[in-house]
């Protein structure tokens, strides 16, 4: 619609009272072409962060819409929520750290509306990460190299820009578990990339754990393919083999030699496919598990309140999805 901006930016808020603030100035002072707006998620921050978000929603230079959840629910459901009220013909992401200079937000986006491409990602010629964090990122992109449809070595950066139809696809997904890049390509192959630059940490220290890169983890592994499951029945077929090939040994063993067999050969034999059968177990639970908590509707995350600024408008035919109570199944 015509009075749609020409982008969205969508800024996932955790603990950022000391950073929101500045970066959310730079990025209203951007000269967008078609105007823009800039939407933030307050995912459960345990600071100052909602006051002075409802601070920005009346002082920015550009309409801001300020989502406040029930509680934290994680990057991608932060981001998720905050896509569904993105108005934006192109959509991109940034984090609320400063690490994304946002000057090259104008850059990306006047890219990615020359290119032709539904999605661009970024990539970053040196990250200013913690050691463990880009192993971390590096592990997590090997596993979408294996497990979903990119090109090998496409670096998957929360910093990207998506046109407004593959944010209107990718937003059907109602489930609790989402991996915004998964559901990505599930969409399109018209992705690209461009190299952009990368800063220190403004104020303070990542949030994000060893825990939360393990969650991630999973949720490329069991949500969006069942290579696990395959895995395991590989692994049953070769131990099945090598099970058999050990009963005959033992078997003409007893028949031909008086050798006693060896407690210590039995425990291998019995804690390798133990280990195996747990394995197995333990991936179909994590699959069963999934599908329960689907089942049963767990919101993909709850919206405690929005507030616009005055400036904001809405389109008169669209619902508003903040009028809910979650968006996990709206």
């Amino acid at each position: 619609m015509n009075d749609r901006p020409a982008l969205s930016v969508v800024i996932p808020c955790y603990n950022s009272a000391s950073t929101i603030g500045p970066l959310v100035a730079e990025v209203a002072a951007l000269h967008i072409d078609g105007g823009h707006e800039i939407i933030l998620v307050n995912d459960g921050s345990r600071d100052d962060t909602a006051r002075i978000c409802r601070a920005l929603v009346e002082s920015a230079a550009v309409p801001v819409t300020f989502v406040d959840l029930a509680r934290n629910y994680g990057e991608h459901n932060a981001v998720m929520t905050g896509l569904r009220y993105a108005r934006g013909h192109y959509v991109i992401n940034i984090d609320d750290d400063g690490q994304n200079p946002p000057s090259e937000v104008e850059k990306l986006f006047r890219y990615a509306r020359q290119s032709g491409l539904d999605v661009v990602y970024t990539y970053y010629p040196e990250k200013q990460h913690a050691r463990w964090r880009n192993a971390g990122s590096r592990l997590a992109n090997r596993i979408a190299d294996l497990l979903l449809e990119k090109p090998k070595g496409l670096y998957l950066s929360s910093f990207r820009c998506m046109t407004a139809f593959v944010v209107g696809e990718i937003c059907r997904y109602e489930g609790p578990f989402p991996y915004i890049d998964g559901l990505v390509f599930q969409v399109t192959d018209k992705v690209g990339r461009m190299e952009v630059s990368h800063q220190e940490r403004r104020v303070g220290r990542s949030t994000y754990t060893l825990a939360k890169l393990l969650r991630l983890g999973l949720s490329i592994s069991m949500n969006f393919s069942v290579v696990p499951l395959r895995l395991s029945s590989i692994l049953g077929v070769v131990f099945s083999v090598v099970g058999f090939a050990a009963t005959v040994w033992v078997v003409l063993e007893s028949l031909l030699t008086d050798t006693p067999q060896g407690w210590g050969s039995f425990m291998c034999v019995l804690l390798t496919f133990s280990g195996v059968q747990l394995l197995t177990v333990g991936i179909v639970g994590e699959y069963v598990g999934r599908l329960y908590l689907t089942a049963n509707r767990r919101p993909q995350s709850v919206v405690r309140c929005v507030e616009r600024s005055a400036r904001a408008g809405v389109e008169p035919d669209q619902s508003d999805p903040g009028t809910g109570a979650g968006t996990g199944g709206a």
